[in-house]
């Protein structure tokens, strides 16, 4: 049986606009899943350390049939092939980010996987791409995408055409 994921992608160094396009590529050979929708892409400005480039973000709705950690290790493989090194910084720049937002109606928390994913409450560069593919979305606690939107500013998010 299939689910509804959606993934947060994020990129601001090697060419971060084709870090995106490459790994929305790479998702699409991902087996037993399809990729049903992608959102526009948003520029944003850096959390954390602010001496890094700006990022470029969207979000994919996929439909799979793989496990949470599986898809998450496809992910993480993705990642890697893009040149994704991980260090201890957190928030520091990377070539590429592929984040599990949603899965489903699922709530996990386990040690390499929490969902709803920990901090897109707050993250306008998640929310407003979800937004795009999902406007009336509703979290598995039951909060609308709606409600997430009206506490989140679009203030330092910029719409690519």
């Amino acid at each position: 049986m299939s689910e509804r994921v959606y993934i947060g992608l994020g990129s601001n160094l090697s060419e971060p606009l084709r870090q995106l396009q490459s790994a929305i590529e790479a998702i699409r050979e991902i087996p037993a899943t399809q990729v049903a929708a992608v959102s526009p892409f948003y520029i944003s400005d850096p959390l954390g350390p602010a001496d890094q480039p700006r990022y470029v973000n969207a979000v994919a709705a996929l439909d799979t049939e793989l496990a949470p950690l599986a898809l998450l290790d496809a992910l993480q493989a993705i990642e890697l092939e893009q040149g994704r090194v991980r260090k201890d910084e957190r928030w520091g720049p990377r070539t590429l980010d592929l984040d599990i937002l949603l899965f489903g109606e699922r709530q996990l928390d386990e040690p390499r996987l929490t969902v709803p994913h920990y901090h897109m409450h707050a993250r306008a560069f998640v929310l407003y791409p979800l937004a795009d593919l999902a406007p009336e979305l509703r979290l598995p606690d039951g909060r609308s995408l709606s409600e997430l939107l009206a506490d989140c500013p679009f203030q330092g998010l910029e719409r690519l055409s």
